[in-house]
């Protein structure tokens, strides 16, 4: 699906100042073509950003064409589960340099603004990330913004906020406190300092680490199990109860689910669960209504 990029490719920056460092587009790149690649099958969406010689930088393009193959997977019924990983050593190296320097110089000339980064959240499908590698800034924001997320070893990651001049942009004090405790997300934030996968998944920040060859592979199968076996609509009810109840009190959250399971259970897809346990053959969940 991605268009010829003919345009020579400028060196790609070290792992080790991959903190929004990234050099801007030369005049000759096409910020048209496909930034995110999208490849669907077995009902799993996989969504690759598609900068490999930025090491995937994020910029407008690039958002507007993730954002919308995101809204896209939500009203696919041939989409259950997605999955979001980088092109060639990085996952996203945050906020690409011109970029960068147009929010800085409040340069209009630029065109367009940033979206919302909370999107994901909106999505009621589960996202997997599958960190690859490098990993910082804005692309670590993103990568929270997943419901799941696995890494390659020796992936590096890094807030980087502090160390550019920042406060801790688009939501990551909210989140980063929720996933790893307030005194990793102090560390983390203030710290700005790069950490391995390995740390990343003794703090909690990933769910799990594989070798960088296994990544994918692990990933996509993980996906797939999840899109033969499980209901469409009770994910989409468990991704939303788990955000939502985050500003709850126990006692509401706790009224809520029992609201929530009386309504499941007069749902087919309760049955089909049952009946499909009992025959011991995989389920055949209806794909979600749109208007969920």
């Amino acid at each position: 699906m991605a268009s010829t990029n003919t345009s020579k490719p400028k060196p790609s920056v070290s792992d080790e100042n991959c903190e929004q460092m990234v050099d801007p587009m030369t005049p000759g790149d096409d910020s048209e073509s496909r930034l995110v690649l999208c490849d669907i099958a077995d009902g799993v969406a996989l969504l690759t950003l598609n900068r490999p010689d930025r090491l995937n930088a994020w910029n407008l393009e690039l958002e507007a064409q993730y954002f919308g193959l995101l809204r896209d997977a939500a009203t696919n019924p041939e989409v259950r589960v997605i999955v979001v990983t980088g092109a060639g050593r990085g996952f996203c190296a945050g906020l690409d340099m011109d970029a960068l320097k147009s929010v800085a110089s409040d340069d209009k000339r630029k065109g367009g603004e940033f979206q919302s980064p909370t999107v994901p959240l909106t999505i009621p499908k589960p996202i997997i990330a599958a960190i690859n590698g490098s990993v910082a800034g804005l692309g670590m924001v993103q990568a929270l913004m997943c419901d799941i997320r696995f890494a390659a070893a020796g992936a590096k990651m890094t807030t980087s906020f502090s160390r550019r001049g920042l406060v801790a942009e688009q939501g990551s004090s909210w989140l980063l406190p929720r996933l790893v405790g307030h005194a990793a997300a102090m560390d983390l934030l203030l710290s700005g300092r790069n950490i391995l996968a390995d740390e990343a998944l003794e703090m909690g920040l990933v769910n799990k680490v594989l070798p960088p060859d296994d990544l994918l592979p692990y990933t996509l199968a993980y996906a797939r199990d999840m899109a033969a076996n499980c209901s469409p609509a009770s994910m989409a009810a468990i991704k939303a109860q788990v955000y939502g109840d985050l500003q709850l009190d126990l006692a509401d959250a706790l009224a809520d689910s029992a609201k929530q399971v009386r309504a499941s259970m007069g749902r087919p897809d309760f049955r089909e669960g049952l009946i499909s346990f009992a025959e011991r053959r995989l389920p055949n969940f209806p794909p979600l209504p749109p208007s969920d």
